[in-house]
């Protein structure tokens, strides 16, 4: 299993619009984060988990020509903007296959109404297969996927692992029954906002004590801010095993 990061940003990515702030200002690539988001492929399989506002370039960027679906963490924007740029995919292949909660989808057919509607669709619009995300575990073709929910302040957001390896973004609070769902697993993803508390999302401290509970081989810090600081000095602060991820970075596992 290949995982390819596309965004590792917060909402606003970086830089963010007309900030000064020093880390807006980096020269360094690792620096500049789109909003987040992965691509997962093995076998002959390529699923992406959300697609933002910055979707279509990094489809772009990553030179990919074929996605199998979508999987959907939750309804914010940062999460979910892109879903008009699933065209090209769906004028080569046919209907994309879409995997969210239902609240996601009914919020996903209101605010992109022309997608779901069922008569007298626009002809240029894509028409997507939609599959309902419980708390239970699913199959995406033969990998079976775990939904891990989880609160996002007070909106609920799904995780997902597969296999061995787990994808958890805009968590702030984590049920122990999910917990065990990912304990000793060998790579996770988890978001870390800055370093001062956020009301719903884990802060760096909050990150580092989730990895420590969960106790992966190797960590992956993701939905990241400016706040977070610079990505060299922030990557030389943390406990051995646990990473700063990057737009582009790729892993094998």
């Amino acid at each position: 299993m290949r995982i390819t990061f596309l965004g590792t940003g917060t909402s606003q990515g970086i830089p963010v619009i007309g900030s000064k702030h020093p880390v807006c200002l980096s020269n360094d690539s690792k620096d500049k984060r789109l909003r987040v988001s992965v691509l997962i492929e093995w076998d002959n399989y390529a699923y992406v988990i959300d697609c933002g506002p910055d979707f279509r370039y990094q489809m772009l960027r990553t030179n990919c020509s074929k996605i199998d679906g979508i999987l959907f963490t939750h309804e914010h924007s940062d999460h979910t903007a892109g879903l008009d740029d699933i065209r090209p995919f769906y004028f080569r292949q046919g209907n994309i296959q879409i995997y969210a909660h239902e609240r996601v989808i009914e919020s996903l057919s209101k605010r992109f109404d022309y997608i779901f509607e069922s008569e007298n669709k626009y002809p240029g619009a894509p028409t997507l297969d939609v599959n309902i995300i419980k708390n239970k575990p699913f199959f995406l073709n033969d990998l079976l996927v775990i939904p891990i929910n989880a609160m996002h302040h007070q909106v609920q957001v799904f995780g997902f692992r597969l296999n061995n390896f787990a994808y958890l973004t805009d968590i702030k609070t984590v049920a122990e029954p999910e917990i065990e769902k990912i304990k000793n697993i060998k790579v996770l993803v988890i978001n870390a906002l800055r370093i001062e508390p956020h009301i719903s999302h884990f802060n760096l401290e909050e990150a580092l004590n989730f990895i420590e509970q969960v106790k992966p081989e190797l960590a992956y810090i993701t939905h990241i801010s400016h706040l977070l600081g610079f990505h060299e000095e922030v990557e030389k602060s943390l406990p051995e095993g646990v990473f700063l991820a990057y737009d582009n970075l790729q892993i094998t596992i």
